[in-house]
């Protein structure tokens, strides 16, 4: 099997805030195509990287347990604490912060405003 692209889709019940907070974390912009409840969201080089699709009654997941989890992101960072101010400013919520903050290695655990989990981690 040859895959020629590789997307991850995040449900949503709000469209529109889920994909400008993505946009926003990978420096990207949102393509809509709101007649089908879906958006494209491209990376800062231009590449696709994130669908989200209209999901009116979208349950987010809960952390950690599950309930269901679906699935969360990892993201890898050299400034950690400038990458917990970004996500912030956009709109995430802090599920569960670093043991110590300024160790050389840790990561937080984040949710989307659609509440999908993501992990922001350093020194790794």
């Amino acid at each position: 099997m040859k895959i020629t692209r590789q997307v991850i889709v995040f449900d949503a019940a709000d469209l529109a805030a889920e994909s400008a907070f993505w946009a926003g974390v990978l420096g990207g912009r949102v393509y809509p195509d709101d007649e089908d409840g879906w958006h494209s969201v491209v990376d800062a080089e231009g590449q696709w990287r994130i669908g989200i699709q209209l999901a009116p009654n979208h349950v987010p997941p809960e952390w950690p347990n599950g309930n269901p989890q679906q699935i969360h992101l990892d993201l890898h960072v050299d400034d950690p604490a400038s990458a917990h101010a970004e996500v912030m400013a956009l709109g995430a919520r802090l599920l569960q912060a670093a043991d110590d903050f300024s160790a050389a290695e840790g990561h937080q655990v984040y949710a989307d405003p659609a509440g999908h989990p993501f992990c922001v981690g350093w020194g790794h």
